[in-house]
């Protein structure tokens, strides 16, 4: 199997911040490329003050991240979750495919997406498979193209099994930081009567766009627009949920009170779980309190509910 290769480029002060987010999105290690105190460098480790006129030549203002990726582990919703994570953090980036082109991994690694069973009741499905017998599950038709969300991610199944149990028939939806629209889909797909999604990523929005319209899912009932959360979101949710990451959901959680139904859950997840604590004080400080906490493979998703006064 080809594996492929992908190199993130960022300011080097950057570094430290970007390489904690690659090593989310893949198991088996990256290696940093960073020039920026060569010759000290050079002398602590060497004791040599002679370097090498090609090294010499480096970028000394930004590093190369290098991380490879099974074909079975889908290169693209890592390269997606990679762009939504850095984003989210503030950091300036660049990704790129090292030893294949975009498309052509983009379309290779489908082989290995097949029909998921989710929860008791959901069965993700890629657009281009076909399903004779669903065993009862709602059938959720998805093609996550460049953005991130197939179900197959520890953060994204998290929220979708813990949908089942908060989502009412009728009741309206919100998905803060919706890539491919795979939350908001299965929000209407359990019986929500509307679901407005909102990502920063225009890539994100017209995937998600395009997923809701191979289920059948169009405006008024689901709505997808590109934006944050403050300028773009009105009225109030029984649900709202943000599957992003904890910097992310530390940000914006202050704007989400006013979103929030009255009893209503906020179900935040995409949380690595060294950062619980970070998002609980956060949290805490805004008057919520966690009622669920779920956690698989180093990731938390939390059910929290707003204390009343």
């Amino acid at each position: 199997m080809d594996w492929t290769e992908v190199c993130i480029r960022v300011a080097t002060a950057d570094t430290e911040e970007a390489a904690a987010i690659a090593n989310m999105a893949v198991p088996y290690g990256i290696y940093i490329e960073d020039y920026s105190d060569l010759e000290q460098g050079a002398w602590e480790i060497a004791h040599i003050d002679l370097i090498d006129e090609e090294l010499l030549g480096r970028d000394r203002e930004h590093s190369l991240i290098h991380l490879y990726i099974d074909p079975q582990d889908n290169p693209p919703e890592a390269v997606a979750f990679l762009r939504e994570r850095l984003t989210a953090a503030g950091v300036a980036h660049e990704v790129l495919a090292q030893t294949v082109s975009e498309e052509d991994w983009a379309n290779n690694w489908k082989k290995y997406f097949k029909p998921l069973p989710v929860g008791e009741r959901l069965l993700i499905c890629p657009s281009w498979e076909t399903v004779e017998d669903t065993a009862g599950r709602q059938v959720l038709s998805i093609d996550p193209g460049m953005a991130f969300g197939t179900g197959g991610h520890d953060t994204t199944r998290l929220v979708l099994e813990t949908l089942e149990r908060h989502v009412t028939p009728g009741c309206a939806f919100l998905d803060i930081g919706c890539g491919s629209g795979i939350l908001s889909i299965a929000a209407c797909l359990l019986g929500a009567g509307s679901a407005f999604g909102v990502d920063i990523d225009p890539l994100a929005v017209r995937t998600a766009v395009e997923n809701g319209q191979l289920n059948g899912l169009t405006e008024p009932r689901y709505t997808i627009v590109k934006g944050d959360l403050a300028d773009k979101v009105t009225g109030q949710y029984p649900v709202v949920a943000a599957n992003i990451v904890a910097d992310a959901i530390i940000a914006l959680s202050p704007a989400v009170p006013a979103f929030l139904a009255p009893g209503g859950v906020y179900i935040v997840s995409g949380i690595i779980d060294s950062r619980e604590q970070d998002v609980l004080d956060a949290l805490g400080k805004l008057g919520f309190t966690v009622a669920e906490r779920h956690e698989h493979g180093g990731w938390l998703c939390m059910v929290c509910k707003k204390e009343k006064g």
